[in-house]
């Protein structure tokens, strides 16, 4: 699939943005990667929602092959080949396929080590540093032992006298 075709092909579905990745190209609405072209076919993103449509056609999930093994990501499904055919309704596969792209990005932003401590600490906004404190030992209190910082001074030098030009002379 070239670079063309795919955008005659989501002509109907809106404005996309196809970039390099891997052996083929990376399809994104509103900065959210929603669909694989590759060499071995169309994935659209899926989720919980949309798997058993595609099962329903007889797609497959995305399939690679490593040294040692096949690896399946059940993330992106093959597109049934009949919607090539279909612009209508391969934008709206395309549209779910966006919203369960959108909706493992917020939860995958939601998930975190520390997301309820930097959603009550910060309001959601940034993450929070993690530290880890030395065990405490029987009888004393763990405290953590401040750091020195090096810093480099830069010093500006002035010259003692100036020269004068022989034109100010």
């Amino acid at each position: 699939m070239d670079r063309d075709f795919l955008i005659d092909l989501f002509e109907q579905f809106g404005p996309v943005t196809i970039r390099r990745m891997f052996s083929g190209f990376g399809i994104s609405a509103d900065g959210t990667n929603f669909a694989l072209a590759l060499r071995s076919g169309l994935y659209f993103r899926a989720d919980e929602d949309m798997i058993a449509q595609f099962e329903a056609e007889g797609s497959k999930p995305f399939q690679y092959q490593t040294r040692a093994k096949t690896v399946t990501v059940n993330s992106y499904w093959e597109l049934p080949a009949r919607l090539f055919d279909d612009p209508e309704e391969l934008s709206d596969w395309a549209r779910a396929a966006l919203r369960a792209a959108q909706r493992a990005a917020i939860r995958k932003r939601r998930k975190g080590p520390n997301f309820a401590r930097v959603a009550k600490t910060t309001g959601g906004t940034k993450k929070a540093a993690t530290t880890k404190a030395a065990p405490a030992k029987a009888g004393k209190i763990a405290t953590k032992k401040p750091v020195a910082k090096k810093t480099k001074k830069t010093f500006a030098v002035k010259p003692a006298t100036t020269r004068r030009s022989k034109r100010s002379r």
